[in-house]
């Protein structure tokens, strides 16, 4: 079904990332699917948050390799399926290329259809909450693909 899948928000070192490792981690191995993260305005070059890190770290996934890099229409247009953690980066991505307008969804989708805020600068309170709607977002996402 979806063979490249692109998970995108801001700057591309918290949410985005937890979410493309922790989807990767629980797909396992040996299956046909690229999975990758984007950030609309994207630190690019930069490694993951610390703190976003150590949260995945915990649940035995090394979010190490992680780079962030900035979303452009080449990453969208290549995507299968787009998932974005606001309701305005939805908007965005379709102001930037109107045509994958319909493959890009909410992570929360499943769940509440609610935006994922962005914890970064926050305390690891915030990051535990925003792990905890990361994960679910996911683990709605799993039957579809």
């Amino acid at each position: 079904m979806f063979q490249r899948i692109l998970i995108a928000c801001v700057g591309n070192i918290c949410r985005s990332p937890t979410a493309e490792y922790l989807l990767r981690h629980r797909l396992g191995e040996g299956r046909d699917v690229r999975i990758g993260s984007a950030g609309l305005s994207a630190m690019t070059g930069y490694p993951m948050d610390e703190t976003a890190l150590q949260l995945l770290r915990e649940q035995g996934i090394d979010g190490e390799p992680h780079r962030a890099r900035q979303l452009d229409t080449a990453l969208l247009r290549q995507s299968d399926l787009i998932l974005a953690m606001e309701k305005s980066h939805v908007a965005a991505i379709g102001r930037m290329a109107p045509e994958v307008s319909g493959k890009v969804f909410l992570l929360d989708r499943w769940v509440e259809g609610k935006d994922i805020p962005d914890p970064y600068r926050q305390q690891r309170p915030a990051y535990e909450h925003v792990y905890g709607l990361i994960d679910r977002g996911v683990d709605s996402w799993l039957r579809y693909l």
